[in-house]
């Protein structure tokens, strides 16, 4: 056999002690002949594989990766390898956005008695990886820096019609929120503090967050295509304190996300809702503007936005500014409130194809295209890591685990792995958690398409496993649960 006789490759094997380490150890006891490209680490229990350990080991060399555990049913801690059979499976649908071939990385199940077994496993999975050759390496691939996704003909049609006119709604919003503010304790004796909504930011095409205490603060309020802000983002700050929060769909979502992982109180927010006709993208407002231009006023008028710069009007259509995320959106409306002001706006039915521009391009390209693709995305990354501080889910940020020195994930050194690295911990921790807000990429200075990530995760778990994240507070994100067994995954079996 070649693997026994050519020359090596780099095959990193994460082996559950107490059964595929037991098989592996009595098929070296039997002299069973067995390739040696294999290096094994042993870990308590599959369930202790995080997705990303097999993730770094990929991006950092190594030409395959193995994962193996005790055959479901039978694990030692009762239900690890339930976990680790729905995360493994995500995750191996996850490599080809990044450019990472998922043949290289397996999962499978083997006892401490099954010697044979294990021989017949690593042999095959480490003739495939032979047959696959050693990896494209990070350092040889060609980067690209093009965005044509992003270019006005490559935009996708809205599902529906998007406006940017003044909202006839608004007055009533501001007077729910003054009566909310000024009425008296409710039954848990508690008083509403304030209320988060936006105001205009430093010029007419900005709108930023505000926290309302008083009447005063009530009148900055504003409502349109330039609240951007996904207010959901502030709440965990507040936990344990009354206040209230205004919100779109896409923001509800993010509440709701929230109270379904018990990360803010129900009895802790009121909630304002109305619907949204979409939100604008600044960097394409900027795009049809002449350079350096100044923003004096902007104003709607239906579906066309009019921006006075540097003493010119220009008539800009919201079809052409509108976020992506705007255009494929079937929730405009508040899914929760406990006040829904105005008319509810009318949902468009899902598209067939509901992937973003972005996904579209990136399925078209082959695997050492996307991994150009995202080397020359990650060259321009500044590790601001503002993508982090506008997630509504990344509620750990003091904590996060690329800050760690112990264990130490990333470095602070400016190269791309490490850029790429922390944006699938970010992508991989949101699995089945993200509500696509699109928030992460909206933020970004550089204009990475960072939610192209998110959206993958998304994406494979809804076809899966039927499930949206931010759409039921009672619900479990699947990759926190499992079912014994799964009627979307087939057991792996390598033989």
């Amino acid at each position: 056999m070649s693997v026994l006789t050519g020359k090596e490759l780099r095959i990193v094997g994460f082996l559950c002690n107490w059964c595929s380490y037991g098989g592996a150890d009595t098929a070296g006891t039997a002299r069973a002949a067995q390739p040696t490209d294999l290096r094994i680490i042993r870990v308590p229990c599959s369930g202790r594989v995080n997705p990303l350990f097999v993730l770094k080991a990929l991006m950092h060399g190594a030409d395959g990766v193995l994962v193996s555990g005790c055959h479901p049913r039978d694990c030692h801690y009762s239900s690890g390898n339930f976990y680790a059979r729905r995360r493994l499976e995500m995750l191996k649908d996850f490599l080809p956005i990044v450019g990472i071939d998922p043949e290289r990385f397996e999962y499978t199940w083997v006892s401490a008695s099954e010697g044979q077994r294990w021989k017949e496993v690593v042999t095959s999975f480490t003739d495939r990886i032979h047959r696959l050759g050693p990896a494209p390496r990070w350092a040889d691939i060609k980067p690209r820096y093009d965005l044509p996704f992003n270019q006005p003909e490559k935009l996708l049609e809205p599902i529906r019609p998007l406006g940017c006119g003044e909202n006839p709604s608004l007055g009533e919003l501001k007077q729910a929120i003054r009566d909310a503010l000024a009425a008296k304790p409710g039954a848990d004796g508690r008083k509403l503090e304030g209320v988060l909504g936006w105001k205009r930011g430093f010029d007419a095409v900005h709108a930023e967050p505000v926290f309302m205490q008083t009447p005063e603060d009530v009148d900055e309020l504003v409502w349109g295509p330039f609240n951007v802000h996904n207010l959901a983002n502030f709440l965990p700050q507040y936990k344990g304190r009354k206040i209230g929060v205004v919100v779109k769909g896409c923001d509800s979502k993010g509440l709701i996300e929230l109270l379904a992982e018990d990360l803010i109180k129900r009895d802790d927010v009121v909630i304002f809702g109305m619907g949204c006709n979409g939100t604008v993208s600044e960097s394409r407002i900027r795009a049809r503007l002449p350079e350096n231009a100044v923003i004096e006023a902007a104003r709607g008028q239906g579906a066309t936005l009019v921006v006075s710069a540097s003493g010119q009007d220009f008539e800009l259509p919201m079809k052409d500014l509108a976020q992506d995320k705007c255009r494929q959106c079937v929730k405009p409306n508040a899914l929760v409130s406990d006040r829904f002001v105005g008319r509810p706006v009318t949902e468009p039915e899902a598209p067939a194809d509901d992937r973003s521009g972005a996904l579209r391009f990136l399925d078209d390209l082959t695997l050492e295209e996307r991994m150009g693709f995202w080397k020359g995305q990650m060259e321009r990354c500044i590790r601001c890591y503002a993508c982090r501080s506008a997630c509504p889910m990344c509620v750990c940020r003091d904590h996060c685990v690329s800050d760690s020195r112990d264990p130490q994930w990333l470095t602070q050194d400016d190269d791309v792995l490490q850029k790429m690295f922390f944006q699938l911990i970010h992508a991989q921790h949101l699995a089945g958690r993200c509500t696509g807000c699109g928030e992460c990429q909206r933020a970004c200075p550089m204009g990475i398409p960072v939610f192209a990530l998110k959206q993958q995760f998304s994406r494979m778990i809804k076809n899966v496993f039927g499930y949206a994240a931010g759409m039921d507070p009672t619900a479990t994100p699947p990759l926190l649960t499992y079912q014994v067994e799964e009627p979307n995954i087939k057991e792996r079996e390598l033989s």
